[in-house]
Order: structure tokens, then sequence, then C-alpha cells
């Protein structure tokens, strides 16, 4: 069970470094920008992410769903396949969308109309 629980820690650890950051405003510890963004001035899949958990961290969907709505609909998705591999390790074998045979090709499409959409629509942009 150490890496179960130390993947709780890190998570833990990362959450309260958003906390501390707020990187919705200038008044928090400073983080680094998206490099991609940076150096072409598209968004990237991940653009927003930060924003989009310290916003749910305080409860906030609206705002988090604003910044990353991708993010914030894989996050379920994630919390679920981090169950079956701790459940896993106690022997239980519980169904998972990580073994489907399409699920890296979905991922893929999704991610790239999802870049393609937030980038084509400025109300999209982060």
């Amino acid at each position: 069970m150490r890496l179960p629980a130390a993947t709780v820690l890190v998570g833990c650890a990362g959450a309260g470094l958003v906390l501390a950051a707020d990187p919705a405003s200038d008044g928090g510890l400073p983080l680094p920008p998206c490099p991609i963004k940076l150096l072409t001035g598209l968004d990237c899949p991940g653009c927003g992410g930060t924003r989009m958990l310290f916003s749910l961290l305080h409860a906030d969907l609206p705002a988090a769903w604003h910044y990353n709505a991708l993010a914030v609909l894989l996050l379920p998705l994630l919390a679920w396949a981090w169950i079956v591999w701790v459940a896993g390790r106690f022997g239980a074998a519980l169904p998972t969308w990580t073994r489907w045979r399409w699920t890296p090709q979905v991922l893929l499409a999704v991610t790239i109309g999802w870049v393609v959409l937030r980038n084509a629509v400025p109300a999209l942009r982060v």
C-alpha cells in the first residue's frame, strides 16, 4: 500500500501548492507558465488546468468548467482508474475504461478536438 499512499500524499501536496499559489491571481506563489502557450500563443489541452483545480478546490464548478472543461470531465475517469488500480493491489478485479481496446484512440480524438475547438472559439480561450 506504499505506492497508493504515496500517490495520495503527492496529490495532497500538489493540491496544497495550488491552493497556496492561487493561479487565478497574482497574489500567490508564482507558477511557471504553459510552455506551449508561451512559445506558440495557442492553448494546449492542459492550459487552465491549474486554475481549474484551484476552482474545484474552492467548490466553484462553473469557474473550473470555464478554465478547462475537458479536465473537469476527465477527473472522474482518472479517479475511477486510480480506484481500480488500488483495488487490483488487493486482488479485486473491477471493470475499467483503461483496458478497452479503443480508449487511446478516443482519448486522442477528444484531445485533438478540444485543442482545435478551444483555439477556434475565442470564448473558450483561457
